[in-house]
């Protein structure tokens, strides 16, 4: 059987950041590596845990974008290495102040990109697990068992309703 080539997705950043104007700088940054830029949402605070209090300091908020352009799914291990990159760019005396964790919505799910092994995480290559958070299911989306705990608290299924509206437009248009 012929192998079928992947519908086009939406991909985005889930920013977390204790410095805003580094957070601005790397979002430039993105702008030109990635792509245009066409939602920007408000900051959510980041309190749902502490494991990255040490490194990125207080307070921590969330902050997601998506871009413009639908890309292959294929790309999310080279988008991720990037994201890797800008992060080191921004750091400060080694410690990161703005944490690039990207990720896809198609219209069944949403995938977050990782450079660490857990359980349901499946490895792409270049050193980096396709990771799924959220499942759309009867009119919504639900968190995996596993997730994390601020993707778990439905907090931010109005942003990735939205991206889907917007990946659902997108398509249409394509056909």
């Amino acid at each position: 059987m012929k192998a079928e080539q992947p519908q086009p997705v939406k991909y985005f950043i889930g920013a977390l950041y204790s410095d805003a104007e580094l957070l601005e700088r790397a979002i430039a940054v993105c702008w030109e590596s990635i792509g245009p830029v066409d939602s920007m949402g408000e900051p959510f605070p980041f309190d749902s845990t502490h494991y990255y209090d040490a490194e990125m300091g207080q307070p921590i908020y969330r902050k997601f974008f998506s871009f413009e352009a639908l890309m292959d799914p294929g790309e999310l291990g080279r988008l991720k290495n990037l994201c890797n990159e800008i992060e080191e760019e921004f750091s400060v005396e080694g410690s990161r102040r703005v944490n690039l964790d990207i990720g896809y919505l198609d219209l069944h799910k949403m995938i977050l990109a990782s450079a660490k092994y857990n359980g349901q995480k499946i490895y792409i290559g270049e050193g980096i697990y396709a990771d799924p958070t959220l499942i759309f299911e009867s009119g919504e989306f639900h968190a995996v068992e596993n997730t994390f705990p601020d993707f778990k608290s439905g907090n931010y299924n109005p942003v990735f309703i939205e991206y889907r509206e917007r990946l659902k437009q997108q398509l249409k248009a394509l056909k």
